[in-house]
């Protein structure tokens, strides 16, 4: 029976003489894990089987069979609703101890979806070579958006100090008060620098899913036995981009908003707040 492996930690070699080395890559026809030494070996024999490399972007591992609980069936099936594989199990009519998930979807085999998801394929490509570029470009943009506006947000930091030099020993609490404001808004309309940190990594994914399409080969899809998986990199691919545009709109959102921020504030105030500083608010209860 095949299953979904999760990753949690660090897997060690099939191969009982190697029981001490972590594995590199796992072999989903084999279902196998394999060290350096033993993927070369493999590698010579079965060029044909599918090999996934074992690092920290695999989230889990596809065989082919349903991960659900109780579930042991091949993957025979496509939910158009939800746009997914699933099993016998997961279209039963009768629901119960977890099976009939998928009962009252749109539901066809994955023979009928093979041509759909060929073309879909083919404009997913076409889209990832298309944004490949202006999606690095707009992450150069937004870093230098976010760098202006570090330093501006500087630059204000000094302008508050320097105004209330002067009315720091009676309204300690007021300088506080603006600079939790200030990061406060400067928070509002752009990333924390993490957030940045985080999409310069995107472009490198955009690139990898681009080549994985790419690497499907059409011929492919007349395998039977590869199929399931050919099917299961499309739908990766389509998740991916979902979640790449939707990071996309909050850069584009970022890169067409202002960012220009300033402390603003009144001499004429300022000077009559030194002449009333010592009456300046009070405590009031009911």
């Amino acid at each position: 029976m095949y299953i979904y492996i999760l990753i949690m930690e660090k897997k060690k070699c099939s191969l009982p003489d190697h029981e001490n080395i972590d594995a590199v890559v796992y072999c989903q026809e084999c279902k196998i894990y394999m060290c350096t030494k033993c993927k070369r070996n493999h590698s010579g024999l079965f060029i044909n089987h599918h090999q996934l490399k074992l690092d920290e972007n695999i989230k889990d591992i596809f065989t082919g069979f349903c991960i659900e609980e109780n579930h042991s069936d091949k993957l025979d099936y496509f939910c158009k609703t939800h746009n997914q594989l699933c099993c016998s199990s997961c279209i039963i009519k009768v629901k119960k101890k977890g099976k009939g998930q998928h009962a009252d979807c749109d539901v066809i085999t994955i023979e009928d979806i093979k041509d759909v998801k060929i073309n879909e394929l083919h404009n997913n490509i076409n889209y990832l070579e298309k944004i490949t570029i202006p999606f690095q470009n707009s992450i150069n943009e937004l870093k230098i958006i976010f760098e202006k506006a570090n330093e501006k947000k500087e630059e204000i930091k000094l302008k508050i100090q320097e105004t209330f030099t002067k009315l720091r020993n009676c309204i300690n609490n007021k300088e506080d008060e603006l600079f939790i404001e200030l990061e406060n808004k400067f928070e509002e309309l752009f990333l924390k620098e993490g957030k940045i940190k985080e999409y310069e990594k995107l472009p490198n994914k955009l690139k990898n899913l681009l080549i994985k399409g790419k690497n499907l080969n059409i011929n492919d899809w007349k395998d039977e036995n590869k199929l399931k998986f050919l099917l299961n990199d499309c739908i990766n691919i389509e998740n991916n981009l979902k979640s790449i545009n939707l990071i996309n709109k909050e850069i584009n959102r970022i890169s067409s908003s202002a960012y220009e921020m300033d402390f603003n504030y009144s001499e004429r105030v300022k000077d009559e707040l030194l002449n009333y500083i010592k009456n300046l608010g009070t405590i009031n209860y009911k």
